[in-house]
């Protein structure tokens, strides 16, 4: 026996024929969510129902739990079943296709990183509104001027300032959901700015300790390699306190050092979910201790 699914339903079938079908429903937002469980890996209630306990041939790796699994068996290449011969129209396939990319579209957009990309961005700007507010009342309140006069762009400076205070709260509360492991060792805010230039965690985790350690300083790298002299020692992770409180001469070997306990944190924080906070600090520490000895 052999088992067979197709978007419109599955199919239980012998050498010849066509023993067992379910076809699935004739809806465009059914056969959408039977696409969505098939394209994560996962095994249709239908095509359970079909092999029952015969162990069928199967052609798709995800059905092996049921089956055995062998995509080689020329059968699949010469056994046909078209839609026609069961009254489906192609109109609903596409349906369904678009169906199922406006909701991973959707879900791409909902993910945690790139709201994170997005608060940064505005912090950043709110920041930079806030400075120039603040340079602007001071120049005027130098002048002798009525309060009412400036009274609105007072107001409007002490809104800027709670919301950047409640967008850092933001930030640090959903950074620290999706990166345990990172913003112990970097703190929260400055995760999240690697997050962001990074174009989020998944890239972030891909990339080796020497790009994370650069991060920020991309314009300082340019003019490095365009002009000559030094080459800079770090970007973002500059704020680091380990980073910014050492003396000058040991920034660039802290800097390399904390680049590459990120490295593993932010991997660990991706790819596994597992806590290994203590083994980075502990790791951390010791090699401070070297490295301010030396």
């Amino acid at each position: 026996m052999y088992l067979i699914t197709r978007w419109f339903g599955t199919f239980l079938c012998n050498e010849k024929c066509i023993v067992k079908k379910i076809l699935f429903p004739k809806s465009a937002e059914e056969i959408a969510a039977r696409l969505e469980i098939i394209g994560r890996g996962e095994i249709l209630q239908e095509e359970k129902k079909l092999a029952g306990n015969k162990k069928p041939i199967v052609y798709d790796r995800r059905l092996r739990s049921i089956g055995e699994f062998d995509p080689k068996n020329p059968f699949f290449k010469k056994f046909e079943i078209e839609t026609s011969d069961f009254d489906f129209s192609p109109n609903i396939f596409h349906e369904a296709s678009i169906l199922l990319a406006e909701k991973k579209i959707e879900e791409k957009l909902q993910v945690e990183d790139l709201q994170i990309i997005h608060m940064v961005n505005s912090l950043d700007e709110l920041i930079q509104i806030s400075n120039l507010l603040s340079e602007r009342l001071e120049c005027w309140k130098i002048l002798p001027t009525h309060d009412e006069y400036i009274r609105p762009l007072d107001d409007l400076f002490s809104s800027v300032k709670m919301e950047i205070s409640r967008l850092g709260n933001l930030i640090e509360k959903s950074v620290t959901k999706i990166a345990p492991n990172t913003c112990k060792i970097l703190g929260p805010l400055i995760t999240a700015r690697l997050i962001s230039f990074a174009g989020g965690i998944e890239r972030l985790a891909c990339m080796p300790a020497s790009t994370i350690q650069l991060l920020g300083a991309e314009k300082a790298l340019f003019r490095f390699k365009k002009e000559g002299g030094k080459p800079p020692k770090h970007g973002i992770i500059f704020q680091h306190p380990a980073i910014n409180k050492s003396q000058p001469q040991i920034r660039g070997k802290i800097a390399r050092l904390i680049a590459t306990k990120a490295s593993m944190a932010v991997k660990a924080d991706f790819f596994t979910g597992r806590d290994i906070t203590p083994f980075l600090e502990k790791s951390i520490d010791s090699q401070l201790k070297k490295i301010r000895n030396l």
